[in-house]
Parts: structure tokens; sequence; C-alpha cells
């Protein structure tokens, strides 16, 4: 499978789990999704863990060769499990390696629900890299259905932007 057309998402631990593999095997993906995850190498074992999903986790830098890859993140700034800190922790790491970075910020409302919307965009004006911070969200998938666990069908709706920015190459 062609490296453009294969892209790992997650939430919570599967969340983490996407930016760590996004980290380690970007020669595998070529963009990821993590929605209330942690930053790559924010924990290094089980005494850790919980240090990190409350913001206080390591600062370990991901291989300079995962610049390569795009990410879109979600982190709900209620969510008590994991601190919305480490979503902004993976946007900046993200970003770091962009040459001629810009960014936009656009706060909106959808469904009833505040959002902030940052794009993250190379000198060119292709968007590298998103953060939706959903204000009064708390640790549950954006936009997922009511009977789902950890869902919150508020919105916005995640899949579908994840999607979105997965085959925008």
């Amino acid at each position: 499978v062609d490296r453009a057309d294969t892209f790992v998402a997650g939430l919570s631990a599967g969340g983490a789990m996407a930016e760590v593999l996004a980290a380690t095997h970007p020669d595998v993906f070529s963009a990821a999704g993590i929605h209330s995850g942690l930053p790559y190498g924010a924990a290094a074992d089980l005494v850790s863990a919980p240090g990190a999903m409350k913001g206080r986790g390591l600062r370990a830098t991901p291989p300079p060769e995962a610049a390569g890859v795009r990410k879109i993140v979600f982190h709900g700034d209620a969510d008590t499990t994991v601190h919305a800190s480490n979503a902004q922790r993976i946007l900046e790491s993200a970003t770091a390696t962009i040459p001629g970075a810009g960014q936009e910020i656009v706060r909106r409302t959808i469904n009833g629900r505040t959002v902030t919307h940052t794009t993250v965009g190379d000198c060119d004006g292709f968007a590298h890299t998103e953060h939706w911070l959903i204000h009064g969200a708390g640790h549950a998938w954006s936009g997922g259905a009511h009977g789902g666990s950890y869902t919150d069908p508020t919105g916005p709706d995640a899949s579908t932007e994840i999607v979105r920015f997965f085959l925008k190459h």
C-alpha cells in the first residue's frame, strides 16, 4: 500500500498509540488522527503515565524523520482523564519543523458547542497540522453516536473531519 494512502487514528490510549506510530513509522503513515491522546514520549512506563495524562509528561522529541507525518488533533478542554495541554504539545511538536509555518486560528460554534480550530500550514499554504479544541467537551469521541461508550454526539464530528484531513493530500 502506498504510504500516501496509509493513516492511523485513535482515541485516548489509541490516540497515544497513533502518535507513537506516526513518530516511529513515518515511512508507513502519511497522516495521524489523535483524539484525546498523549504526545510522543510523554510517558516512559506505567508509573509515569498518570502524570503524563494530567499534563506533566516527559518532553521527548520525535525523530526528525517523523516531521513528514501530517496530524489532526482533537481534544476537549473539560477532559479530566487526559489534560488538554497534551494536544497543545502534539501541535507544537508537529509544527516545530515546518519551514515558514503560518497559523490560522478560527473560533466558531458547531451544534451549540464552541470550538477553537487551529490550522498550521507551510510556506506554500499546505495544511500540515490541525488542532480542534472543543470547549466544554470531556474525554469522549467528538460527534460519536449516542449509544456508544466514550462518545459525545454534540460534535463536531471528529470522524468526518479526520477522514477529510487524511484524504486531502
